[in-house]
């Protein structure tokens, strides 16, 4: 059975209902077990008495709760507090993360315990005894240099300059059944320490910046222009099947928040993305191409680009090992003091991507010779076909239609209804009307644009751009981790109307995910027209140097 369930509608119109709950719950507790809370500013005894009814309970009115479904089934359901919601939408501008205040540790020991008279040495070594989530605690919110060197000393060997005593290089141990690792005592601190942008440059660089010094991954391409430098690593032993590159902002170009992040900084990590999907897929199709140890220009890389998608269109399908590609961004770092990490690797801006084979052979004892391999953008493929065959209709047009005509959810026609955060003549920056992370906002290009080989360079750009404006706003709101999704089409599927897709999935500090998200329901406290209203008024920042 092809589930349809969307919010998107033939007629291109968001669809949607309202729980309005009136209810009777039977009683049958036996006892009371009466006691008292606690007592008011007056005295008062303040009792537990309304958790212990002595009837039925009546509720004739609960919290409305509006439910919509995604327009992607395989993304599940949004609830949407009515009562939340409202509260939100009186003020778009109060949806917003405060900034994390200043916070030393060095400082409060030298000026509240002992009246200033701790010495640096002495504050050093009461770091240094802390207990370990205490560190990590102070590892990854202080913004004192004092505090983060002195955790470095504990975590790692450090080899330093004998006149300055600054940090030059990593103590190395030779492995004898293995390669030789640095001398990294704590690897949790180790990383928190390292990836907190608060932490002295010189400790920095030789601790992971500097290239090399998170491992031997070969750099097989670069970006170099007007102040911005990417490397291109690539990860031969990956958690992805068949390897995967990485475009990291090298160390001298040192990018640890998006605020200092630049448009050349966002086209240069993906203009590698674009450079070595067509360079592999060239090879596949045994197309010859005149480049080694350089990058191709933009010129170079377009001609390119038409040559794989003309061989592309008529190649064999069942010729093609790879036939689509996987791309994401972890942005942001951060560890808890009980030790589990809640978001990125380390916090140097980075994406990664890779090429995903048609199948995978089946391992023995499984039947069948070979099983399809996963992408992401397949869930949208096998939806939209699906759509088209029970509707007549194209998603897409249907999706872009709903976008446009878009109304409040709470029907009122004095706030904003206006879904759209940013567009140009080929994309749109959007709130999706039913969020998955509360603050998700989408990107598609207009055209049936269905991966990155069919985009040309206006529609390269144009993505490069509205992710960066996407990704500005989200933090000038006070995200601080995201992940950035790519859904693509398959390069063998054809023309089936779909469009490339990008999901931006902030993580938010009370949306840790639980049973709710587990089962796809997806919580929210706000209508999606005021998300977009509380977007909206960054832009001006988000898109001073476009």
């Amino acid at each position: 059975m092809v589930d349809l369930r969307t919010c998107v509608s033939p007629e291109g119109r968001f669809v949607f209902g309202l729980h309005q709950p009136r209810f009777t719950t039977v009683n049958l507790r036996a006892g009371d077990d009466l006691s008292v809370l606690g007592h008011t500013e007056e005295g008062r005894p303040h009792l537990n008495a309304a958790n212990f009814p002595a009837s039925d309970v009546e509720e004739p009115a609960a919290d409305a709760i509006y439910e919509i479904a995604n327009p992607f089934p395989f993304k599940g359901t949004t609830y949407i507090g009515k009562g939340w919601a409202d509260r939100a939408a009186t003020d778009p501008g109060r949806i917003a993360i405060p900034a994390r205040p200043d916070s030393s540790l060095t400082q409060y020991l030298r000026e509240s315990l002992v009246g200033g008279q701790l010495s640096h040495q002495e504050t050093a070594t009461f770091i240094s005894h802390l207990p370990r989530p205490l560190q990590l605690a102070v590892a990854v919110t202080s913004t004192d240099p004092a505090d983060l060197t002195a955790l470095a000393e504990v975590c790692c060997g450090l080899e330093k300059d004998p006149v300055t005593g600054v940090p030059i290089g990593m103590q190395y141990t030779n492995g004898t059944c293995g390669p030789t690792r640095a001398r990294i005592h704590d690897e949790q601190l180790f990383d928190a320490v390292a990836n907190n942008p608060a932490l002295p440059e010189p400790y920095r660089q030789v601790m992971v910046l500097r290239p090399g010094a998170q491992g031997n991954s070969e750099i097989v391409g670069e970006w170099r222009r007007d102040g911005s430098h990417v490397f291109e690593y690539l990860r031969r032993n990956s958690y992805i099947p068949w390897g995967h590159f990485a475009a990291n902002m090298a160390d001298d170009a040192v990018r640890y928040a998006v605020g200092r992040l630049n448009p050349e900084d966002i086209f240069g990590m993906r203009h590698l993305y674009y450079q070595r999907t067509c360079v592999r897929l060239a090879a596949m199709l045994e197309l010859h191409i005149q480049a080694n140890r350089r990058a191709l220009t933009a010129v170079e890389l377009e001609q390119l680009r038409l040559a794989v998608a003309d061989r592309l269109a008529a190649a064999d399908p069942d010729r093609l090992p790879f036939t689509a590609t996987l791309w994401g961004w972890n942005y942001g770092f951060d560890y808890a003091p009980s030790g589990y990490r809640l978001h990125a690797s380390h916090q140097q801006i980075h994406q990664q991507y890779a090429l995903i084979p048609a199948t995978v052979p089946a391992a023995a004892g499984s039947p069948g010779d070979r099983l399809d391999a996963f992408a992401c953008g397949d869930m949208i493929r096998g939806f939209i076909e699906a759509f088209q065959r029970h509707t007549g209709r194209r998603f897409f047009e249907c999706y872009l239609e709903a976008i446009a005509a878009n109304r409040r959810m709470d029907g009122r026609t004095d706030r904003p209804r206006d879904l759209v955060v940013y567009q140009d003549d080929q994309v749109l920056l959007f709130v999706p009307k039913a969020q998955t992370s509360q603050w998700e906002l989408q990107m598609v290009t207009r055209l049936p644009v269905g991966h990155i080989v069919e985009a040309d360079a206006a529609v390269r750009s144009a993505l490069d751009r509205a992710m960066l404006v996407a990704m500005r706003v989200l933090t000038a709101l006070g995200a601080t981790m995201i992940t950035v999704i790519e859904y693509g089409k398959r390069f063998d599927a054809g023309d089936n109307g779909q469009h490339l897709l990008y999901a931006f999935l902030p993580r938010l500090p009370e949306s840790p995910g639980a049973f709710s998200e587990a089962q796809l329901r997806w919580i929210n406290g706000h209508y999606p027209e005021d998300f977009a209203e509380a977007c909206r008024r960054h832009l001006p920042q988000a898109t001073a140097d476009l």
